[in-house]
């Protein structure tokens, strides 16, 4: 099929009339849609990657909270400490509530987190088998934090802790 195209302009001047090929059209117009696809592609990469990475690159604020006095502390038995930590989350200020267990062992404490690694269950300490269980699974940790039996795939989490020279024991969250 031939194709002719006149412009005004071309009628003014008084140019020859030229041809305009399929090819070169459907070339054009391919080429149109590619760019408007990879502009498009592109910021939703840019919109997504920033919404999927910016909280893991966000600095986060580590506090050290007081958990009890060290001559507070039972040795190498896990103590239940609750701690508060205030932070700002838009324009309140929100109370988070954190468990953890306190294992002393002469002068040193170790602070283990008290959700199972399993689901995320909260687990207790019992006495009569001397280990923290899972009520969930049937999980259960020695008092170290080490997985002793059941579905566990990680020992409990730890957080750091330090003895103040006043017998204060402070855990970093």
């Amino acid at each position: 099929m031939d194709w002719t195209v006149e412009t005004l302009a071309d009628k003014v001047v008084g140019k020859p009339r030229g041809r305009v090929d399929e090819g070169s059209w459907e070339l054009f117009s391919d080429s149109l849609i590619a760019a408007v696809q990879a502009a498009i592609g592109g910021t939703l990469g840019v919109v997504v990657g920033g919404a999927v990475l910016s909280p893991g690159l966000a600095r986060r604020e580590s506090s050290w909270l007081p958990a009890g006095r060290l001559t507070d502390l039972p040795i190498n038995q896990p103590t239940p400490v609750m701690l508060r930590l205030e932070r700002q989350d838009g324009y309140q200020r929100v109370i988070d509530r954190h468990a953890v267990f306190l294992v002393r062992s002469g002068e040193s404490v170790t602070a283990l987190d008290s959700t199972c690694t399993h689901l995320g269950c909260r687990v207790s300490w019992s006495s009569e088998t001397q280990e923290l269980r899972c009520p969930c699974h049937g999980g259960t940790y020695d008092r170290t934090g080490a997985v002793t039996s059941g579905p566990p795939p990680e020992p409990l989490a730890r957080f750091a802790t330090r003895v103040d020279k006043d017998g204060r024991v402070m855990v970093q969250l």
